[in-house]
C-alpha cells in the first residue's frame, strides 16, 4: 500500500468511526473530530479546529491527570458512566476511551460511546429471548384453552335462556370473562405467529400518516397528535404493514397513558451516528429514527425495565403483549427500540436502516 492510499484508507477509516471521536493536540485544542461528532455538538469540525476541547464538552468527572497520564505513559484509559454533554443537548452517559497516538506524541485520542446505544442492543437480546418463550407460550395457549372455553362459553350461554335475575347475571359473568379469555389467546397467537417480514424500501412518513388518521377517528380522538417530520429522510427497509402495526401499538399505548386532552408527538430524525455491531462482528448503520412522545404520567419504575417483555403492562387489565409484539417486529428487522420516561414525558425511539439505494420506494 503505498503512502497516498494508507492516508486515504485513514480518512475514510476515520470518517466511518459510529461514535463521537476527537482528536486533540497537546494542549488539548481540537485538531479533528468525526462526523458523529460534529452531529452530537451539532456544530462543524472546521468551526471547532483549534478551539479548547473543554471549551465544548462538559465532563462529568477530572479528565486532566488522565490525559496526562495518557501522554506520559503511552497508553490507554477507559472510564465508565460518565455525563456528557456539548452544544445545546442535555447530559448524556457515555463511556470514555482515551488513547495515546504513538506517532505523534503529544496527541490523543478521546472516544465516546453513548451508553443509550449499548442498553438499547442488551434490551433487544433480551427481547428476543423473550420472544421465543412467548412463541412456545401461544402455542400451547391456543390449541389447549380455547376449544375448552368455546365450550364453556356455550354452555352458560344456554343455561341463561332458562334463568332470570341473579342467576342470569351469573352465566353473562361467565360469557364475558371466556370472551375476555379468548380475546387474550388470541392477541398471543397473533404474537407467535407473526410471518418474517417482507421489507421493500418504504417511505417512513406515508405509514405515520396513515397510523395518526387512523388513531385520530378511533383510540386516540382525545388526544392532540403533533407531526415533527425531518422532510429529507430517505427511505427504510421494512415490511410496511408490519412496521404500521407498530406505530399504530405505540400510539395506542400513549393515547391509553396520557389524559384526555394530552398531546401525543411524532418525530423522525436522521443520526448518522447510530451503528450497530451483530454478531457475526459486521456493522450496521440505523440512522432513520422515529419518536413517540406523550406527556402522560410515565411508566411505572418497578416495570420499565421490563416493558417490552411479554405480559408486563402498566395498566389495569392490560394483557402485556402489545409492546412485547413491537420489540419483537423491530428484532425481526434488525432494528433496536428504546424508552426512557419520566412522569410528564415518556419517549419510544425506534432505529431503522436506510433502504438500499437500488430500491424503488412505496
Amino acid at each position: 500500500m503505498s503512502p497516498t492510499e494508507a492516508n486515504e484508507w485513514g480518512r475514510a477509516l476515520w470518517a466511518s468511526l459510529p461514535v463521537p471521536a476527537f482528536l486533540l493536540n497537546e494542549d488539548d485544542t481540537i485538531a479533528e473530530i468525526t462526523p458523529a461528532a460534529e452531529h452530537f455538538l451539532n456544530m462543524s469540525s472546521r468551526s471547532l479546529r483549534g478551539l479548547p476541547v473543554w471549551d465544548k464538552l462538559t465532563i462529568d468527572a477530572p479528565l486532566e491527570e488522565a490525559f496526562a497520564r495518557v501522554r506520559r505513559d503511552q497508553s490507554g484509559l477507559f472510564i465508565n458512566n460518565v455525563d456528557v454533554g456539548g452544544g445545546n443537548r442535555p447530559p448524556v452517559q457515555c463511556n470514555i476511551q482515551i488513547g495515546a497516538m504513538t506517532d505523534a506524541p503529544g496527541m490523543v485520542l478521546l472516544l465516546l460511546e453513548p451508553r443509550q446505544i449499548a442498553d438499547r442492543m442488551d434490551r433487544a437480546q433480551s427481547v428476543k429471548s423473550a420472544a421465543k418463550s412467548a412463541i412456545g407460550m401461544s402455542e400451547m395457549l391456543a390449541h389447549e384453552i380455547k376449544n375448552p372455553l368455546a365450550g364453556i362459553t356455550g354452555a352458560a350461554q344456554l343455561l341463561s335462556m332458562n334463568l332470570h335475575g341473579e342467576d342470569r347475571e351469573l352465566t353473562d359473568l361467565i360469557v364475558s370473562e371466556s370472551r375476555r379469555i379468548v380475546k387474550l389467546l388470541e392477541q398471543v397467537e397473533q404474537f407467535g405467529n407473526l410471518r418474517p417480514p417482507k421489507r421493500r424500501a418504504v417511505n417512513l412518513h406515508d405509514l405515520l400518516d396513515r397510523a395518526r388518521k387512523s388513531a385520530l377517528v378511533g383510540f386516540a380522538a382525545h388526544m392532540t397528535l403533533i407531526e415533527d417530520y425531518d422532510p429529507s429522510l430517505p427511505a427504510t427497509w421494512v415490511d410496511g404493514d408490519q412496521m404500521l402495526q407498530v406505530f399504530l401499538n405505540l400510539l395506542k399505548n400513549a393515547a391509553e397513558a396520557s389524559r384526555a386532552g394530552g398531546t401525543i408527538r411524532i418525530r423522525t430524525f436522521y443520526e448518522l451516528s447510530l451503528r450497530v455491531r451483530k454478531p457475526d462482528g459486521t456493522g450496521r448503520a440505523l440512522p432513520l429514527q422515529v419518536e413517540i412522545i406523550d406527556d402522560g404520567p410515565g411508566l411505572p419504575s418497578d416495570i420499565a425495565s421490563d416493558i417490552f417483555d411479554p405480559f408486563v403492562s402498566g395498566r389495569d387489565n392490560g394483557t402485556g403483549l402489545g409492546l412485547a409484539l413491537v420489540s419483537k417486529i423491530i428484532s425481526e428487522h434488525d432494528g433496536w427500540i428504546g424508552v426512557e420516561s419520566v412522569p410528564g414525558r415518556t419517549v419510544f425511539r425506534i432505529s431503522l436502516p436506510v433502504a438500499p439505494k437500488t430500491e424503488e420506494t412505496e
